[in-house]
């Protein structure tokens, strides 16, 4: 029963925050944008990660049989095709049109799908660990107050997304063998470190002009990474009575 109680936990949190935006409103798009060319191609290629219909991890969340935590990911979903939105209203008040497919996230869109729920939320943990310092930089590296505006409430929900994925994939990973969990754990890193690699070619230039190193985000996402990792597969096998939030 203690899984049912943490993610009602979550579906309350999630459906609070939806509640706060609502009372919120959106930023004044009418304002319009202005940011160098490279940083509104690098917004184009997030828009299109965020645009996903969520309708594979639903589907998945729905046979993990826990009715409670598959509500949770359709709010959880919801709060992403939110961001995708937000992104799409500030390329649309910089004059720009966003983008129908973009090469990293199929590969990404492929690999998450490849097998079940476990290796989905994986592949979505990283995509939280290279997300939160890429809305951080868009929100603190330009002057233009409605991209910082954005950006910061993307990153504020990116931020609780890590625990949310971190809770569920403790669960999932704790009656893993100890003797496997170093395969799954670099495993996990591997893909961590090809999406770094991804985002430090692709979006390079953008960084660039928001005032970060290339060394200085590898070195955010893997800060990010490191409790996560080491709170679902910790060295020695545990029961799953602990729950650890690695990020806020």
């Amino acid at each position: 029963m203690r899984e049912i109680h943490e993610f009602t936990r979550w579906t309350t949190e999630f459906e609070a925050k939806a509640q706060a935006r609502t009372r919120a409103g959106d930023p004044d798009w009418s304002r319009g944008v202005t940011l160098h060319p490279a940083i509104l191609r690098s917004i184009q290629r997030f828009q299109v990660g965020e645009s996903g219909d969520g309708a594979n991890l639903m589907a998945k969340a729905d046979r993990a049989g826990d009715p409670t935590y598959a509500a949770a990911v359709r709010l959880f979903i919801a709060e992403e095709q939110n961001h995708a939105r937000l992104l799409l209203n500030l390329l649309h008040a910089a004059g720009r049109q966003p983008l129908s497919r973009h090469w990293t996230d199929a590969v990404f869109v492929h690999l998450r799908r490849a097998l079940g729920l476990r290796l989905e939320l994986m592949v979505l943990a990283v995509a939280e660990v290279i997300a939160v310092p890429y809305y951080r930089s868009l929100r603190d590296g330009t002057p233009d107050d409605l991209t910082t505006r954005t950006a910061a409430l993307i990153v504020a929900d990116e931020q609780r997304h890590i625990p949310f994925h971190t809770e569920r994939l403790r669960q999932a990973f704790a009656p893993t063998p100890t003797l496997v969990r170093p395969l799954v754990r670099a495993a996990w890193w591997t893909i961590l470190c090809g999406a770094i690699t991804v985002v430090l070619l692709d979006h390079g230039p953008a960084l660039r002009q928001l005032g970060v190193t290339r060394t200085d985000f590898a070195r955010s996402a893997i800060s990010l990474f490191v409790p996560i990792c080491a709170t679902v597969l910790p060295w020695r096998g545990c029961s799953g009575t602990h729950r650890s939030s690695p990020a806020h």
